[in-house]
């Protein structure tokens, strides 16, 4: 019988996490029973939250004492807001670049229990400020409000932000505005469609971030599932990434960090990359992962 094999350490692939380390304006306070505590600004909210399957670390009146307004669910992706205190329509938050700029938001507490900003994300916001400047070209795909295509735009770089919803679209212009920065391209678009188009007129871009929904529909009602167009999606996206370019992926539909490891070694086999999960620590000390991300770069 042959003798099993197993990888040694030096074989093995490593998973990272990766946290914000920049913000003041944002602060998961506690984490447990299935929902999250957390500050943006000066307004504390309740969120569910699948993940936190564990114990908070405050007790029940403690999260009521703190909290302004809690979103109570009436389905698998919608619900209501229950103020427990008043609460304002919207509000503005920032976040510090190491440069000295800062990215503005402007949040409200939408019927999807977001309120316009993910902000683990600034883990990414920071690599990508860094690596671009005038004359780097950034495809932002699925772009939601628009936190990556913001510290693109900060460094100098050239912007295309592509997000198949024009409320949204709307609203990052508004962000846009409030960071005192301009000239970012809009595209109300299926960002899948977009990109095998650029791919058929030999554009490229130094940096492609992308961030799927798991499932959702286009600006003319097209269906859309992650499982069943990922393939087509990378497939596309590897396709316009320069020479030296990068790829940010991530996901919150439950695709974990090997399987986009995967994927994408598929895609751009001589690409070095680093996988895992993007997570916050909560003031209790609990790691929340968030969802699974993946950053490679070509030769």
């Amino acid at each position: 019988m042959a003798q099993d094999s197993y990888p040694t350490p030096e074989d093995a692939r490593s998973l990272h996490r990766w946290f914000p380390t920049r913000w003041r304006d944002h602060e998961l306070l506690d984490c447990g029973n299935g929902k999250r505590l957390e500050r943006f600004g000066d307004l504390v909210l309740i969120r569910p939250e699948p993940h936190a399957i564990w114990a908070p670390g405050l007790s029940e009146q403690e999260w009521r004492g703190m909290a302004a307004a809690e979103f109570a669910p009436t389905g698998r992706t919608k619900g209501h807001w229950m103020p427990l205190q008043s609460v304002p329509d919207n509000w503005e938050i920032q976040y510090p670049l190491a440069s000295g700029n800062s990215l503005h938001f402007s949040l409200e507490m939408t019927r999807f229990k977001h309120v316009g900003i993910f902000p683990e994300q600034g883990a990414n916001w920071d690599w990508i400020a860094d690596r671009l400047g005038p004359g780097k070209r950034m495809l932002n795909l699925f772009a939601y409000t628009g936190g990556a295509s913001l510290a693109a735009r900060a460094a100098g770089a050239e912007v295309t932000h592509v997000d198949a919803i024009k409320q949204v679209v709307t609203w990052t212009r508004m962000n846009m505005e409030l960071s005192g920065l301009e000239g970012i391209r809009w595209c109300v678009e299926d960002a899948l469609k977009f990109t095998e188009r650029e791919a058929r007129r030999g554009n490229t871009y130094d940096l492609i971030v992308m961030d799927p929904p798991s499932w959702g529909l286009g600006p003319k009602g097209e269906k859309w599932k992650l499982e069943d167009q990922v393939l087509r999606l990378i497939e596309a996206a590897a396709s316009v990434v320069a020479p030296g370019g990068a790829v940010i992926m991530n996901t919150y539909s439950g695709l974990s960090p090997s399987t986009l490891q995967n994927l994408w070694q598929s895609a751009l086999p001589d690409a070095a990359m680093e996988a895992g999960e993007l997570c916050l620590k909560s003031g209790t000390g609990q790691i929340l992962p968030t969802g699974s991300l993946l950053r490679a770069v070509r030769p």
